[in-house]
């Protein structure tokens, strides 16, 4: 009766688990469409951006200044991972990316200045061997993520200005389809030139161009710092959206990994069952045969 209650509790606990994971799922769900939705409005938003400046580059008063030459020994890095567990590799992926794709442009440990986002790739990081200079918290949701990112662009204007660090990359993981994702690296600053000289160079969609009288610089100031925002809020979002997708594919595991276990559990309670039940019987038949064995001796 003892192993028949051990596993009557071992199947509630169980069944307890796989309504949390099951939770959990529907959450995870319900966040990957949400910033699903984020990333397709940001496309909006960069092509606006983009628009602004193909004609601020069609109207630029020669040559832009490519400014001092870039330090390439001065490097800093943003790498995004996760608050909270239960999401896999999702880490340990982008931790072990950031670290291979440093060591293969040849930077330095000493030249590494980096910034994560999330304990879960803090930690992994410094597994790894890789000091993290400065750490930031951050949860889920919108007001956390604008919070966290003016924390984050403050910082980098304080690289830039204060230790001349020029180059500066994010590293986080973007949705490819389904609960699937992959790291990726871009490069946030110095600003791709080729890539605005094209933009000069790219058809306008219509017959009739815009014109501005805003001072060109303020102007093309104003619009690169909306594309550094809007490259750093989509890393955000995006990485947010992957977190979710890795914790969607582990709790579909999960909920398998239970599911089985059920099974096995609900095999063994009525196999301990039937035999108790059994025994039972077989007690009240030695019984009966006894009891009419006797009378059949005093007869």
């Amino acid at each position: 009766m003892e192993q028949l209650e051990i596993l009557k509790r071992k199947m509630e606990s169980a069944r307890e688990l796989r309504s949390l994971v099951k939770t959990m799922k529907v959450l995870a769900a319900v966040s990957i469409r949400e910033y699903g939705q984020a990333v397709e409005s940001l496309v909006e938003y960069n092509r606006a951006i983009e628009m602004g400046l193909q004609i601020v580059m069609r109207n630029r008063p020669g040559e832009i200044a490519t400014g001092k030459e870039i330090k390439k020994n001065r490097f800093g890095a943003v790498i995004f991972g996760s608050e909270q567990g239960l999401c896999g590799r999702f880490n340990e992926q982008i931790a072990q990316y950031a670290i291979e794709r440093m060591d293969e442009l040849k930077v330095r440990q000493e030249d590494r200045t980096i910034l994560a986002l999330g304990e879960r790739v803090i930690a992994r990081l410094e597994e790894a061997g890789q000091k993290v200079e400065e750490r930031f918290s951050f949860f889920g949701n919108h007001s956390g993520i604008t919070a966290v990112m003016q924390q984050v662009l403050v910082k980098i204007e304080e690289w830039r200005l204060e230790r001349g660090i020029e180059q500066i990359v994010l590293f986080y993981n973007r949705p490819v389809s389904g609960a699937a994702f992959s790291p990726n690296m871009l490069y946030l600053l110095p600003l791709d030139m080729e890539w605005l000289l094209g933009l000069e160079k790219k058809e306008w969609p219509s017959r009739t161009l815009p014109t501005f009288t805003m001072d060109w610089d303020e102007l093309f100031s104003s619009l690169v710092r909306h594309y550094l925002f809007f490259s750093l809020y989509r890393a955000f979002v995006e990485s947010l959206a992957s977190e979710n997708a890795s914790r969607l594919s582990a709790m579909q595991v999960a909920e398998k990994n239970i599911d089985e276990r059920l099974n096995e559990l609900s095999t063994q309670f009525h196999g301990q069952r039937q035999s108790r039940i059994t025994e039972e019987l077989l007690d009240i038949i030695t019984g009966f045969e006894a009891l009419t064995g006797e009378k059949s001796r005093e007869g």
